[in-house]
């Protein structure tokens, strides 16, 4: 299987992509892999550039869901404080800060099951507010109905962010009050609406590499590839059931994940890859090699939802010494 995979022109989207040829591309020599994947990324994107997003817990904590790697789950016992949905006017403030620290997207994520009907006008409000700033929004609120769906288009959301967090075969092991059904209903929805989607997955929660590709395989075969397409490395929380179990065995390789990035970009050539939880831990090196292979996405500020970031000086100096530099910033000096 470590024969590269030939395609007629491999920078083109494809749908019907298998998991023999996904597997493959997960075998690869890692030079091998890293160069086909930065050969796609510069056919749709200039690889210099990175967008800047920020996330912001709009509802924290008490959620009714068993995700099994998530401080914000009510099954656990992490000592995160539950809060309410905060104001449109807060939120508003905080993509006003997010954009002047040099955001150019800014999500907005609530603990939730499912959007209720009785919190769409206040979460409307929000979005409607942070899209007036200019700033490209998305939110993660959990399940959607169609109409709710509708509802947040009409407010001005750009994306909805969904994650299938991992291959149908190993989602039991992560979560069992959400099925893979209910993942893929949602983001049906939300192209239906004719929002983006914005769906990965997280890596390192004990998942084999067989695992990872099948994560990768669900997104290339959707309808349409996810517009954006995070890829989370575990941050393992005490408490955490998948948090406690990555303590004891060791969080994922730093190859192996790169391995991962650069697969997303092959099977997913012009999504939007980002590199989202778990960068606080990451060396420059690894994460310049994530660029290298077509990540082209970070999260800034101080948290990703309730997990750490790098913050802004030490992202600032990173893109510097690659000298790289945010998307519409103009060329480094």
């Amino acid at each position: 299987m470590n024969a590269p995979v030939q395609f007629a022109d491999p920078a083109l989207p494809r749908h019907d992509w298998t998991r023999d040829e996904i597997e493959a591309l997960f075998d690869l020599p890692f030079t091998e892999l890293v160069f086909q994947a930065a050969q796609v990324h510069r056919r749709w994107f200039d690889p210099t550039e990175l967008q800047l997003s920020q996330l912001l817990s709009v509802k924290t904590g008490g959620c009714a869901e068993n995700c099994g790697y998530c401080s914000q789950s009510a099954s656990f016992k992490t000592g995160l404080q539950a809060s309410k949905l905060m104001d449109a006017d807060t939120v508003i403030a905080a993509a006003r800060e997010a954009q002047a620290g040099g955001a150019q997207r800014f999500c907005m994520g609530a603990a939730w099951r499912d959007l209720k009907d009785r919190d769409l006008p206040k979460v409307a409000a929000m979005i409607g507010g942070v899209k007036a700033l200019g700033l490209e929004t998305c939110a993660t609120l959990g399940m959607l109905t169609a109409d709710q769906a509708v509802a947040l288009k009409a407010a001005g959301l750009d994306y909805y962010n969904h994650n299938l967090d991992t291959s149908p075969e190993y989602y039991g092991e992560v979560v069992t009050t959400r099925t893979y059904q209910d993942r893929l209903d949602t983001l049906e929805h939300v192209r239906d609406a004719g929002m983006s989607t914005c769906c990965g997955g997280i890596v390192g929660m004990g998942e084999t590499r067989v695992d990872r590709a099948g994560l990768l395989h669900q997104l290339a075969i959707l309808p349409v590839h996810p517009e954006s397409l995070p890829v989370n490395a575990l941050v393992p929380i005490a408490g955490t059931p998948l948090g406690d179990k990555i303590k004891v065995e060791g969080e994922i390789d730093g190859l192996e994940f790169v391995r991962t990035i650069a697969v997303a970009r092959l099977v997913c050539p012009k999504s939007m890859v980002r590199i989202a939880a778990g960068r606080e831990t990451m060396s420059r090196e690894i994460q310049a090699l994530c660029f290298l292979a077509g990540a082209n996405s970070i999260f800034i500020g101080g948290k990703l939802l309730t997990t750490p970031l790098p913050g802004a000086d030490k992202d600032s100096l990173l893109l510097a010494d690659l000298g790289m530099r945010p998307m519409g910033a103009g060329a480094p000096a």
